[in-house]
């Protein structure tokens, strides 16, 4: 389900998806089809890692990137969940073929 709330989203972001809910800046972004694609890729990731564990591994992940690059942007934009989210963002077709825990593919650089 797709919210949209400028005040869920976190500052300097324009989406944010909490299992089942997409939580959207501007009511614009619903007919981005890149955009929500990226978001419903996080949702498969969720569901994957049964949501908490997700959230969880994610901001350790974070963590572990924030020290190794020691730059928030290029930290979140390394996450295992993150990669795969933007390298695969514009297939629209992905999530049909999309293997279970694919994301395990971008962990390691």
């Amino acid at each position: 389900m797709i919210l949209i709330s400028k005040y869920i989203v976190p500052k300097g972001y324009i989406g944010i998806t909490i299992f089942p809910f997409m939580f959207l800046k501007y009511k614009t972004l619903k007919g981005n089809a890149i955009f929500i694609n990226h978001e419903r890729i996080h949702l498969r990731q969720q569901i994957e890692l049964l949501i908490i564990p997700f959230f969880l591994v994610y901001g350790l992940e974070f963590l572990i990137r924030l020290i190794q690059y020691r730059n928030w942007h290029l930290a979140y934009r390394n996450i295992s969940f993150e990669r795969e989210a933007y390298r695969k963002e514009k297939d629209l077709d992905y999530l049909k073929s999309r293997s279970i825990f694919s994301f395990l593919n971008y962990y390691i650089r």
